[in-house]
């Protein structure tokens, strides 16, 4: 069917209004967008990054061909030898967009083979190339209706001032009106949305879970708190085992029924009506009565990570109780963004009310206290307390897995690591007090025994939540040197600006890889930094071993 003249004439205009130096550094930012990352990326999301990358990049190039034109330097693309200058610049840049098409299906085999997934589809490079060709011609039309309105701007300004500020003055005054309508007007649409759908998702009720009927029970008849005010993430943290019986069928030994405790978003209006709510609730069940007592904040969304918490219960043979207290209802991403201290505050006051009781019980009677966090849970952990307020009376330690990359202390210990040591697994001083480990177990590389107080920092190399970096925008992270990690891909580089909407794209896909690696966390590797924290009794190496297999059956593929 032949194309209609009319179109014809509008794909000739649009082709020849490209800026040549756009083309080109944009197909230059598509190329390495279609290299690997830390996470897999399937063909849809990795057609969206590139498009949105291509458009990054033929911004720039578009904005210095007008700074060269702006201060008046010779044109070299105009008239014959312009159009073919830039009929050869199309033709090339079509060349590299398919030979780095037909070689991003290796690339993510690279990622994706590591961490045990399949091999890519054939016809993902068609797709890919589809969906960016998509999103990078919405990204110029857009770019277009910006400078469409930068240029009335300034015409209207030029009335009043001479040209040239008229024109930086109109896109100043474009930039805001996009940035306003951007920020003010979608985002927050978006994020009311998002609010709103969390909260209704906070309230569904699983019918599968029942109300409990030990009075041990947190949201039982006997409980300060009300079933249905737990919120799914709690009511399933509430009715998760294991029970007194799994932990004896296991280990063949007595074991007791482990206590938890979670106050939901729902169960009063303030922090610290929630905190009094979560602190009388730990007294009415004996939660200090316990050899092991673990204050442990919750992601956003209240979600408790089942595969930390349950190798800690049976390790302690059910003796162990562990209190929790949501601070919203929003994904980590979102929560950090628009209540960034609401979980801190939180955090701090929970902590606080549990650690001034607990100091005044006797120190040979009472339990042994720990903190423990997974992603803006650990973040908000670590910022509960100030060691300098404690180091009189320590707490016992704190297991951080995931930790985000604003966290204060991994922060400071990975950047002040022993050199020699990789970012992704970093060496602190002599190991007395903070100490890293993974999916292999690095715990025993130390140079001293551990002190009263022991952190572990649980991570895994490929988790963006960890190692994504804002200056990974203009220079290369630590972590991608070598060695590099042992399921990062080794044809991963560093590209200026690209890397950083890489890893960007990584953070929201993180917890889309398997089991063991990116950012979900197994069983079988909380175990080992469980046992390095706490010390529980009576387990040998082959019993561990057993633990770790039982555990890992217990988790959903």
């Amino acid at each position: 069917m032949p194309v209609p003249p009319a179109i014809r004439n509008l794909a000739r205009r649009f082709v020849a209004s490209l800026c040549g130096t756009g083309l080109w550094l944009g197909t230059l930012f598509f190329a390495g967008s279609l290299t690997p990352s830390l996470v897999p990326r399937d063909a849809l999301l990795q057609g969206a990054l590139s498009g949105l990358v291509f458009a990054v990049g033929y911004g720039l190039g578009a904005l210095l061909r007008a700074l060269w034109r702006f201060l008046g330097l010779p044109n070299f693309d105009e008239g014959t030898r312009g159009r073919w200058m830039k009929g050869m610049a199309a033709a090339s840049c079509i060349g590299i967009a398919v030979l780095f098409l037909w070689e991003a299906s290796e690339w993510q085999n690279s990622v994706r083979l590591p961490m045990g997934l399949e091999p890519v589809e054939s016809a993902r490079p068609a797709l890919v190339g589809a969906v960016a060709a998509a999103v990078a011609l919405a990204c110029l039309a857009l770019a277009r209706l910006f400078r469409a309105v930068s240029r009335l701007a300034a015409d209207l300004i030029d009335r009043i001032a001479p040209r040239r500020f008229s024109v930086l003055a109109g896109i100043v005054v474009t930039a805001l009106l996009f940035w306003g309508l951007g920020s003010g007007v979608i985002l927050e649409a978006g994020i009311r949305a998002l609010d709103s759908s969390y909260a209704r998702l906070d309230d569904l009720v699983d019918d599968t879970l029942s109300r409990p009927s030990d009075p041990m029970k947190t949201g039982s008849t006997a409980s300060l708190l009300q079933w249905d005010d737990l919120g799914r993430m709690g009511r399933r943290a509430v009715a998760a085992g294991p029970t007194a019986a799994d932990i004896e069928r296991f280990t063949g030994e007595p074991a007791m029924e482990p206590l938890r405790v979670y106050v939901g978003l729902n169960s009063a209006d303030t922090i610290e009506e929630r905190i009094d709510l979560a602190f009388q609730e730990m007294l009415r069940v004996g939660a200090f009565e316990r050899s092991v007592l673990v204050v442990t904040m919750p992601t956003g969304t209240g979600w408790m990570d089942q595969a930390g918490q349950m190798p800690l219960e049976y390790l302690h043979r059910g003796d162990v109780a562990t209190v929790a207290v949501q601070y919203s209802y929003l994904a980590s991403w979102l929560a950090l963004m628009v209540e960034p201290t609401y979980g801190a505050d939180t955090a701090r006051q929970l902590f606080h009310r549990v650690y001034d009781h607990w100091r005044t019980l006797p120190r040979d009677t009472r339990p042994r206290l720990y903190l423990h966090g997974i992603s803006l849970g650990a973040l908000n952990s670590d910022l509960s307390v100030d060691l300098f307020d404690v180091i009189g009376d320590p707490f016992q330690g704190a297991l951080w897995s995931g930790p985000p990359f604003p966290s204060r202390t991994w922060s400071q210990a990975t950047a002040e690591r022993r050199p020699g040591t990789p970012a992704w697994a970093p060496r602190f001083r002599d190991g007395s007090v903070i100490r890293f480990t993974g999916a292999e177990n690095m715990l025993d590389q130390a140079d001293a025994p551990w002190g009263p107080l022991r952190i572990v920092f649980l991570q895994y190399a490929s988790d963006p939540i960890t190692f994504f970096e804002p200056g990974s925008a203009w220079r290369a992270p630590d972590w991608m040197n070598e060695p590099r990690g042992p399921d990062v891909s080794p044809e991963l580089r560093w590209y200026p600006i690209i890397t950083f909407f890489q890893l960007g794209l990584d953070m929201a896909l993180a917890t889309t890889t398997p089991m063991g690696h990116g950012h979900i966390y197994a069983p079988e590797h909380y175990i080992d930094a469980w046992v390095a924290v706490t010390e529980p009794g009576g387990w040998t190496p082959d019993r561990l071993e057993a633990l770790k297999v039982h555990l890992r059956g217990l988790m959903p593929n």
